[in-house]
């Protein structure tokens, strides 16, 4: 709230002399929410928009232009390069806004940065690189500048009124409002930018085929912009991902994406991949780091080391592969997880008379196009007033030639110097420029020779005239001499594309295969559900293999490296994984803990490791009431990478024994009465459903459960036709005192 005051206001108000106090300094007012925006935001928001941030059709935001402007007018378009401190400096005159944001905005605009396809700014000295984000460019005291040759075509007709002069910010000097770029350089340099509530992006696209479509549109209004201008071309490479549907809505709207990645080679020698082009919006730190942080984690494990190698020759990363790696199919999968393919988004925002607006391409080069027009006319128009200028004193002086003596009299014989001028005017005709021209004339060019020479130019400016005034009088010529300076510029400017062009349908978008070395190993999985991944030879130079107290070893599996593992678990559910996902570890180590390792459930623990590579096989459910479930394997095979498969099993009992075989073969079902069944898995029809209850293969009396199931070994039984069953399910039969034997002995 306001301060109140019972006493007389005017005793509140400063003494002309005292200089220590601000009146109203520190006072309370309330204002409205709406007079705020509008008398605070809203003059900041329009300052962002229209002096900062958005640029206008000649390509440029004001700093840009303030900059380039200032090094013409100390003469770096031709001369000799200045310190940058010093371009800075005389800078300052127009730009208020510091010398620090002011060197910054030159680096940007440098070839030494090389963030731009055409630079403007010639530089001497460390002037950084944009696809670095450590490596900053020097202090302005150590590095010198000039003008590049191409910037001749923004200040070429500058002072002939080709563009409308204004004051700088302190009225003490002129600066132009737009420059008078002979071809349309918003479209042939990257431009980016972020306003109040808006924002503009605009990708580089190749000089050439700009100005080759700014011609078609000159001629035909109508004329198809895809047929000339190809797709982005940016100043550091890569490739551009062409994606027609994509573009002509960008080229149409001024709205979109495309997507932009790197460009590598092999280098076999080496067996290393070397990176040395990326896209516009990354830098070579923030993908070292991405790819780092993906080793860490374990989602690439192909790389042995990453460095940036980037020298004066240019950006290059290197990336050294492990043995028997394809380079292809990681570079396959960093595209896909890391900014080595990155989306460069478009928003064609430019302001057109003050206004923003966003724009399709062909809408921005019609927009240039009437820019440039009105450019080529007005110089015209200054052309034409100094050829008549000089034709109106040409016209004096023609009359002279009829009577030099006369003219030489009349100036002897005037006594004052005020009335030479009228005495000539009177003497011969003319009017008081045409006789100021004669009175200025020296006396060593008052012959007749001189004369003649000077009025030989009459037919020329006549001619000169008439065709200024032709070319103000009919648009077509001056699209065609538009066209004119626009085939110049590709003469002299004109450079290849940087940026590769490759077809979507050229990009295999699918999941990259996992490139898993493949050795053998040996796979150990125990009952308290700890899982040890060890290679033949740190086997053989163990001695005995290290467990937790009480827990024993259920499982053994000698296989290799690329093969995948399902472990069910007591919740009916199977987690997937792969060999390759854990380390190779030693005997003398207890292992993964599975439950931590996959992320189980509380309480939830695994009972069973499947192994397989072609998931061709069955998997066998027996349950404690005698039923048996024979599931094809192949369904818990899946095209995503799903990590976790509920209902794997059935849950209607209790699981007495999981088992994976390759194919069908015969087993030792055990009742706890028990009886033995020698049962063959053939007789059992796989299921589809993988929780199925299954069929009963055994019968129990009340009371009675299957106890153990384990596989049938050749001359286990010396009578093995007693224990098969005809017919399912069978109760099987007790042991023979010959089989007991056995048994005891086993």
């Amino acid at each position: 709230m306001a301060r109140k005051s019972k006493k007389d206001p005017a005793a509140d108000l400063p003494r002309l002399d005292d200089k220590t106090h601000i009146f109203g300094a520190g006072d309370v007012v309330e204002q409205s929410i709406v007079d705020t925006l509008e008398l605070n935001y809203m003059p900041y928001a329009m300052s962002s928009i229209m002096s900062r941030a958005i640029p206008e059709i000649d390509g440029f935001k004001p700093s840009h232009r303030k900059i380039l402007y200032m090094m013409y007018k100390m003469g770096l378009l031709t001369g000799p390069r200045a310190k940058s401190a010093k371009i800075v400096g005389q800078v300052m005159q127009l730009n208020p806004h510091g010398d620090a944001a002011i060197y910054d905005t030159m680096v940007r605009l440098s070839k030494g940065y090389e963030a731009l396809l055409h630079p403007y700014v010639d530089s001497k000295g460390n002037f950084g690189k944009y696809f670095s984000r450590d490596m900053m460019w020097a202090a302005s005291r150590y590095t010198e500048a000039k003008l590049e040759k191409i910037c001749a075509e923004f200040f070429n007709d500058i002072d002939k009124d080709t563009v409308d002069m204004v004051d700088n910010f302190d009225n003490t000097m002129k600066e132009p409002r737009l420059l008078p770029a002979t071809f349309p350089s918003v479209l042939v340099n990257v431009n980016t930018g972020i306003a109040v509530g808006m924002a503009s992006s605009i990708c580089s696209f190749n000089l050439e085929e700009v100005c080759n479509t700014t011609i078609a549109l000159l001629r035909d209004p109508k004329a198809e912009i895809a047929d000339t201008l190809l797709a982005p071309d940016f100043a550091g490479g890569g490739q551009i991902l062409f994606d027609r549907a994509a573009f002509d809505e960008i080229y149409r709207t001024g709205r979109g994406g495309f997507r932009v990645q790197a460009k590598y080679h092999y280098d076999k020698s080496n067996h290393c991949i070397d990176i040395t082009e990326i896209p516009p919006t990354t830098t070579s730190e923030a993908i070292i780091d991405k790819i780092i942080e993906k080793t860490k984690t374990g989602s690439i494990r192909e790389i042995n080391d990453i460095r940036d190698e980037t020298d004066l020759k240019g950006l290059k990363i290197t990336i050294d592969l492990k043995k028997g790696i394809d380079p292809d199919k990681l570079m396959k999968k960093l595209y896909d997880s890391t900014p080595l393919r990155d989306t460069f988004s478009c928003n064609f925002n430019i302001l057109i008379n003050g206004v923003p607006r966003v724009l399709g391409v062909r809408e921005i080069l019609q927009a240039w196009i009437e820019f440039r027009s009105e450019c080529v006319r007005r110089r015209t128009a200054f052309d034409l007033k100094r050829a008549k200028d000089r034709l109106h004193l040409l016209r004096g002086l023609e009359k002279i030639l009829l009577d030099i003596d006369k003219a030489i009299r009349i100036i002897r014989n005037t006594e004052e110097e005020a009335e030479v001028v009228p005495n000539l005017m009177i003497g011969f005709g003319i009017d008081k420029i045409q006789a100021e021209y004669v009175a200025e004339i020296k006396l060593r060019h008052l012959n007749k020779e001189y004369i003649l020479k000077r009025l030989q130019d009459i037919e020329k400016l006549e001619a000169a005239i008439k065709d200024l005034e032709d070319i103000l009088a009919h648009n077509r010529r001056i699209k065609a001499i538009i066209a004119y300076e626009l085939k110049d510029v590709i003469k002299k400017y004109g450079q290849p594309r940087r940026s590769e062009i490759i077809s979507v349908e050229e990009i295999d978008d699918a999941p990259p295969e996992e490139d898993v070395p493949d050795y053998p190993v040996t796979l150990f999985f125990t009952r308290e559900g700890y899982f040890k991944k060890i290679t033949p030879q740190s086997l053989r130079m163990s001695t005995s293999n290290k467990l937790k107290d009480g827990d024993e070893i259920t499982q053994t599996v000698e296989t290799t490296n690329a093969v995948e593992l399902l472990f069910f678990t007591n919740r009916c559910q199977v987690y997937k994984t792969t060999a390759a996902a854990f380390e190779d570890t030693r005997a003398s180590a207890l292992g993964d803990f599975i439950a931590a390792k996959l992320e189980m459930e509380e309480g939830e623990s695994p009972l069973y490791m499947a192994v397989t590579k072609d998931y061709a096989g069955y998997m066998l459910f027996f349950f404690d009431n005698g039923k048996l479930a024979k599931i094809d394997l192949n369904a818990y095979k899946t095209v995503t990478k799903r990590k976790k498969l509920i209902r794997a099993y059935s849950d209607k009992a209790e699981p007495v024994a999981i088992l994976q075989i390759p194919a069908d073969q015969e087993l030792v079902v055990i009742s706890s009465a028990g009886r033995h069944l020698l049962l063959n898995t053939a007789l059992i029809l796989p299921k589809a459903t993988k929780d199925s209850m299954g069929v009963s293969v055994m019968t129990l009396k009340k009371g009675q459960r299957v106890m153990q199931v384990r596989p049938y070994r050749e001359g286990e039984f010396a009578k093995p036709h007693r224990y098969r069953a005809k017919n399912l399910p069978a109760a099987g039969a007790l042991l023979s005192a010959d089989d007991a034997g056995e048994q005891m002995t086993f």
